[in-house]
């Protein structure tokens, strides 16, 4: 593997971590991530990591194996171009259904 590329992914692997960490200090519920700015946005910035990440992976390999790369560059550009259209549902929806299968796509590739 490209060694950037293998830098991207552990870029990925430790924001992933570091969304999950979140939860250790605070309940892993909607109401409390709704109700909690910095947690938001700390789980935003995060997100936007993984999508830049995800983005330059994919600079380098257009056909790099990780399902979905393009939605996750989409959620990215999301947050930083259209951030007032961003909803805390789609947020939260990303965390609880799509971040676990990224998080073991990642894993799996870094193994």
């Amino acid at each position: 593997m490209d060694e950037w590329i293998g830098k991207w992914l552990l870029d990925m692997k430790a924001a992933m971590d570091e969304i999950e960490q979140y939860f250790d200090l605070y309940p892993k519920s909607f109401h409390s991530f709704q109700a909690n700015i910095i947690l938001r946005r700390a789980i935003e910035r995060n997100l936007e990591i993984i999508g830049e990440a995800m983005n330059r992976i994919l600079v380098r390999d257009p056909d790099f194996p990780i399902e979905n790369a393009r939605r996750i560059v989409g959620l990215r550009n999301q947050i930083i171009h259209a951030y007032d259209n961003i909803s805390d549902e789609n947020i939260w929806a990303v965390i609880i259904n799509h971040l676990p299968k990224l998080k073991a796509e990642v894993y799996k590739l870094t193994e």
